[in-house]
């Protein structure tokens, strides 16, 4: 790729998918959008630990709702980052342990809930899939041997277990 989308090799392949495909056309609500833009972020705060913390790179609702990698340390590879979510309305939660976990959640293809209190996701059986939704799963199979989570919750839960409560201890002081 002449002029990669990010320095994380997963989000440039989904970059080139999301070209292909459409914006939010293969998983409800989603789509990638400028890497490290830190607009969004300043409605919680302006503070320069806080924005140099996390990195933007995609819509995850139709209403505002974003996604961000959570730098809790200074690793190199950004993939392995937790995923946080930054709701339209309030609340921010840590939802995968990384970048690939994320992208099975994408396969469930439903927007996800965010409130001040938990992010989840619902889909109703009756729902259609987007139009690109079994050219994602036919991706995510082809480039990293993975199957859209079947049941998010589980997803929602280990990513929680493992970093929620200290993403909880850091933005805190952010907060208004």
């Amino acid at each position: 790729m002449n002029n990669p989308y990010s320095p994380v090799e997963e989000l440039n392949l989904l970059k080139a998918f999301q070209d292909r495909v459409g914006y939010e056309n293969f998983a409800q609500g989603f789509g990638l959008t400028e890497y490290g833009e830190v607009s969004g972020l300043l409605a919680w705060s302006e503070d320069p630990e806080f924005t140099g913390r996390l990195i933007p790179f995609a819509q995850a609702t139709g209403g505002g709702s974003f996604y961000a990698l959570w730098r809790l340390d200074d690793r190199e590879d950004q993939a392995t980052l937790p995923v946080v979510v930054f709701g339209d309305e309030g609340g921010e939660h840590v939802v995968a342990r990384n970048i690939r976990e994320l992208f099975q959640l994408l396969g469930f293809d439903e927007e996800i809930s965010v409130d001040h209190e938990e992010a989840y996701f619902y889909r109703d059986e009756n729902e259609p899939h987007t139009d690109g939704h079994d050219e994602y799963v036919a991706w995510l199979d082809e480039h990293f041997g993975l199957l859209p989570a079947k049941d998010p919750d589980a997803v929602l839960a280990a990513a929680q277990a493992e970093s929620g409560g200290r993403f909880a201890d850091w933005i805190r002081p952010f907060l208004p």
